[in-house]
């Protein structure tokens, strides 16, 4: 059975091979001090083993989906001990054929599979202010009651090595997480600026026009969970759970 794991070097030695590989890169990509990873937050839950992980099995599999939703609900369930900079990544098994066959949009079809399908086995409603249409500029995902932010990682992206890494993966963040973090206006402007620098010089490509801010009228949350490694994006959203219960 999948359970949340706190990185350790004891517990990382009971691991199966790969999720040690997994683990090792995932630390080298954050650590990395000539490349600074762009996501500061994410780089102090990480110092601060504030982060949690789970390792799921290849995400063309339906059971895979089950074991991120057991993942996810504990998770949410004791998010709020791990602290204000916790988020909850998730590493999915990928063979090498997936890594070498998928294309960025074949993987982009992948994690929005994923997250219908983990709608389609969530038995909690969603919180009264969130609508149900993600075109709608305050949507964004919820499981069991709460709110996410998404972030998705891939093998195929090249030139926006920001959502480059060699497994495929998410990164979970709670609403109430990002909502601590803007408290402070003046930290919040300041740790923003620094992340945009980041990008600019981590990436090979110029920052995604859809990069934006939770709850603006030109903002739609779902174009920044999962960025393609150009300019382009979907001119619809592909998750379309319960819109007609609206």
């Amino acid at each position: 059975m999948s359970k949340l794991f706190k990185d350790a070097p004891a517990s990382r030695n009971q691991l199966q091979q790969w999720k040690k590989t997994v683990l090792g890169k995932f630390q080298e990509k954050i650590k990395d001090k000539e490349r600074l990873f762009p996501c500061i937050p994410a780089t102090i839950g990480y110092s601060t083993n504030q982060l949690r992980y789970g390792f799921v099995g290849d995400p063309r599999r339906s059971a895979t989906t089950d074991e991120v939703a057991l993942l996810l609900s504990d998770y949410t369930k004791s998010s709020k001990e791990f602290g204000d900079f916790t988020s909850l990544i998730i590493f999915y098994e990928t063979p090498n054929d997936l890594k070498e066959t998928y294309t960025v949009e074949m993987f982009e079809q992948l994690f929005w599979e994923q997250l219908s399908g983990l709608s389609d086995i969530d038995d909690m409603e969603w919180p009264n202010q969130i609508p149900y249409d993600p075109h709608n500029p305050i949507w964004e995902f919820c499981f069991n009651g709460e709110q996410y932010f998404m972030y998705c990682a891939t093998p195929s992206h090249m030139n926006r090595r920001s959502r480059h890494f060699d497994f495929f993966m998410l990164a979970i963040t709670p609403r109430w997480v990002l909502r601590n973090f803007n408290k402070n206006v003046a930290f919040a402007k300041n740790i923003k600026s620094q992340v945009r620098k980041r990008l600019e010089t981590y990436d090979s490509i110029d920052i995604h026009p859809d990069l934006n801010s939770y709850g603006l009228e030109d903002n739609f949350e779902w174009r920044q969970y999962f960025l393609r490694d150009d300019d382009s994006s979907l001119s619809k959203c592909p998750f379309h759970q319960f819109i007609e219960k609206e």
